[in-house]
């Protein structure tokens, strides 16, 4: 069987470390998982191209299991799939396709992964929230904090009429959102929780004024801890990081495209966070 992840670059991903110490954790020994340049101009073309497909013949050899998607592809690759989870339809974004019977079948597990990363360090049930940045990851926030029982969230970005597509989102999922510019920041942090899904280092210039908050979900992982997180973790707060939402997404990722539960979860993770430590070492090196 085959696997691999598509985005544009895609140098950086830690998405073959994770899948490929499952496969060996797994005795998957036919199992190949790799890293494929593409971006939406391509992405058609490749999915066309992606023969055989898991049950399209018989033996399945060589075939192709399913495949983890970045941004931007996966909100491109939702009109490309032959179906596509509710859930994937709600968020606006597929990050994972799984192939089976011939046909390809569209998935988001990233709000698997948030749940999965907030659970583990022990936040369940905020009573409020707040999501910084709109992009993709911003939806998948929202899903998860639906997840967890929360049905309304404060989303902060730079201008309001760009996050069109998240406030979409919200309505879909049935969540109320005020939308604030970030010079509300002070107001809005006053919350059990505070997301940001803004890129590195983007968050830095806030990490005194986020300092207080109660527990803060950062998605970057590397470098490790960031500016925001340090000061929070300092205050006393708990602190999650991007690492353990990028695992738990590719655990549910290699359940849905092996089709078995026995996902070797700490395998995975002992192998991503090597991985991290390498390229951090190769860079002050």
């Amino acid at each position: 069987m085959r696997a691999g992840v598509l985005g544009a670059p895609i140098g950086h991903s830690l998405s073959p470390y994770l899948h490929r110490a499952a496969y060996r954790a797994m005795g998957l020994d036919g199992w190949r998982y790799e890293a494929l340049e593409c971006d939406e101009a391509r992405l058609p073309g490749l999915l066309r191209t992606l023969r055989p497909l898991r049950g399209e013949v018989p033996g399945d050899e060589g075939a192709w299991a399913g495949l983890s998607l970045t941004m931007p592809l996966k909100r491109a690759v939702l009109p490309l799939l032959d179906s596509v989870s509710d859930l994937a339809v709600e968020v606006g974004g597929a990050n994972t396709v799984v192939f089976r019977d011939g046909a390809s079948h569209g998935d988001n597990t990233d709000v698997y992964g948030i749940e999965r990363a907030l659970a583990e360090a022990g936040v369940q049930a905020p009573r409020s929230a707040t999501v910084l940045g709109g992009g993709a990851t911003a939806a998948s926030a929202l899903a998860a904090l639906r997840g967890l029982g929360l049905y309304s969230a404060t989303l902060l970005v730079r201008d309001p009429a760009r996050a069109g597509e998240t406030a979409g989102v919200a309505e879909r999922l049935g969540v109320a959102l005020a939308v604030e510019t970030f010079d509300k920041l002070d107001v809005s942090t006053r919350v059990d929780l505070v997301v940001s899904t803004l890129p590195g280092g983007a968050a830095d210039a806030f990490a005194a004024r986020l300092a207080g908050v109660p527990a803060l979900f950062d998605v970057v992982y590397s470098p490790w801890p960031t500016s925001a997180a340090a000061a929070v973790q300092a205050a006393g707060g708990t602190v999650v990081g991007g690492f353990a939402m990028l695992l738990h997404q590719a655990v549910r990722q290699v359940e849905l495209m092996t089709g078995r539960t026995d996902v070797p979860v700490e395998a995975m993770r002992a192998a991503g966070e090597a991985e991290i430590l390498r390229r951090a070492a190769s860079r002050t090196g």
